[in-house]
């Protein structure tokens, strides 16, 4: 058996140690989701619930409308994240593939806007979605994603196709196929790791978003899930025991995500800017 060094140990240690970080405030969630409200705040910290409290999760999720704000979160995730993976794996291929005037000094304005906060256009954006009627809909938080598809999803994929052999597209071109054949024929389904990375991004922004969805929506009949969660703190501010139920259950389908996901996740995320 092959003795580990000790500069390996303590990396292991490291890593062990930022684990157990990362995950203390995920086991404090689902403790507290299955504890009586007197349980959960004493001091020293009970970590086993006596007795388990699995009806705050049937109360949580049905004294708000939960499963319609799934549904307006779900609408607003399909139209967003097709918007986002069609738009991003286009201008990706163009920066990546094609070769047009100016290309390089547009994607280096592209990567600038990486640090353009996004409070910065936050009123002129809402003034314009105002002057067109767009507000209390879904539009102004789907139609944006059909229009760039976000400046690091561009660079991820534009990175990962670049690492993709051009010898593929020159034998298609010689067999008579067109760039937009090549891109979604040789290029797309070569990328999917990528993709994957991609729509899990996307998907976790606008399943935590609470800013845009609290902006243009009023209505409680088009409120998503983050809204919705913060509705029922209000509503029950003393009521931590269902609060941690609803988040819990509002984490699981993005622990659920990742889990099924994670190998094209780290694929992604390993083989993209092998080549600059």
């Amino acid at each position: 058996m092959m003795a580990i060094s000790p500069a390996r140990m303590l990396v292991y240690l490291i890593l062990i140690l930022g684990s157990v970080v990362m995950i203390f405030p995920f086991l404090w969630l689902m403790r507290s989701s299955l504890m009586e409200n007197g349980q959960i705040f004493i001091f020293p910290p009970q970590w086993i619930p006596a007795p388990f409290m699995w009806s705050n999760f049937s109360e949580a999720l049905t004294t708000v409308p939960f499963a319609l704000y799934f549904k307006n979160t779900m609408t607003i995730e399909l139209f967003a994240v097709s918007g986002v993976l069609i738009t991003s794996i286009m201008s990706a291929y163009s920066f990546a593939r094609l070769k047009w005037p100016g290309r390089d000094f547009i994607f280096a304005l592209l990567l600038g806007s990486m640090m353009l906060p996004y409070a910065v256009t936050l009123i002129p954006t809402f003034m314009l979605w105002k002057s067109l009627g767009a507000l209390n809909s879904f539009l102004p938080l789907t139609v944006p994603a059909w229009f760039g598809g976000g400046a690091f999803n561009i660079f991820l994929l534009r990175q990962f196709f670049m690492s993709i052999p051009k010898e593929l597209d020159e034998a298609a071109y010689m067999d008579g196929a067109r760039p937009f054949t090549v891109l979604w024929k040789i290029i797309v389904p070569l990328a999917k790791p990528a993709l994957i990375v991609v729509v899990i991004f996307s998907f976790i922004d606008v399943w935590n978003d609470f800013l845009g969805p609290i902006i243009y929506l009023n209505s409680d009949d088009k409120f998503t899930l983050a809204l919705g969660l913060a509705t029922f703190k209000g509503l029950y501010n003393a009521q931590w025991g269902y609060l941690m139920a609803a988040s819990a259950a509002i984490v699981a389908p993005i622990l659920l995500l990742f889990f099924f996901a994670q190998r094209y996740f780290i694929e992604g995320i390993t083989l993209t800017g092998i080549k600059g």
